[in-house]
């Protein structure tokens, strides 16, 4: 009987097909957080921010408001210094002047550019993000920021801390990781305007939290 099964165990081996090697596993998705922060300048925030992004080998984008550059200039100066990226966001983030017409919002972005260059004129920067985002605005509105040679940058998770005024730094946390999901890319909105303490409070834990889950941190 042992002859037999040897036998049987001979012909199938001989007739089987030759082992292949492994199939290697497809790439693993990069995974990339960008931090941007809306509404800065600010003497009260900004800095805070710089400090900790700094403190943790960090870098970020910033979308600045036109008008609180001429008196913090020096501010402006240090987010590039410190390999930022700085992007127009608006001069007078006021809603109703500057999305009255496509002529009105390329004005207000030209004026927040200008700012910007009176404070660092080797800043040759292109980005640009829409105050309360571009949804819901006229196809013409984007067109004209797209064609007048500006990128723009949206975000797909929030800590909501500008719809959230006296969330807590844990609640501001938590909104970050429930709006952010399962993605591998985040563009994450935080602001850096007055009054905006627990999101500094909640920044570190961010950074420690993305970090221990692999991600990388990159400016846009």
């Amino acid at each position: 009987m042992k002859a037999i099964f040897c036998s049987l165990m001979a012909l199938i081996l001989a007739f089987a097909p030759p082992l292949l090697p492994p199939v290697p596993c497809a790439a693993t998705e990069e995974k990339i957080i960008y931090l941007t922060f809306d509404d800065g300048p600010t003497d009260s925030t900004t800095p805070k921010i710089l400090d900790i992004l700094k403190e943790n080998d960090v870098k970020a984008t910033f979308f600045v408001i036109g008008r609180q550059i001429k008196t913090r200039k020096e501010i402006v100066r240090r987010t590039l210094a410190e390999g930022h990226c700085v992007g127009v966001h608006s001069y007078s983030h006021e809603y109703a002047e500057i999305y009255s017409s496509p002529r009105a919002l390329l004005r207000d972005i030209e004026l927040c550019r200008n700012a910007i260059l009176s404070a660092a004129p080797q800043w040759k920067g292109n980005l640009y993000r829409f105050p309360g985002g571009e949804g819901g605005l006229s196809q013409e509105l984007g067109q004209a920021v797209r064609n007048a040679g500006y990128r723009v940058c949206g975000w797909n998770a929030s800590v909501e801390d500008a719809i959230s005024p006296g969330a807590t730094a844990e609640e501001l946390f938590a909104n970050a990781l429930r709006t952010a999901g399962e993605r591998h890319k985040i563009v994450l909105l935080l602001h850096d305007g007055v009054g905006y303490r627990e999101t500094v409070k909640c920044l570190p834990k961010l950074i420690r939290h993305y970090k221990k889950a692999g991600f990388s941190f990159e400016k846009l």
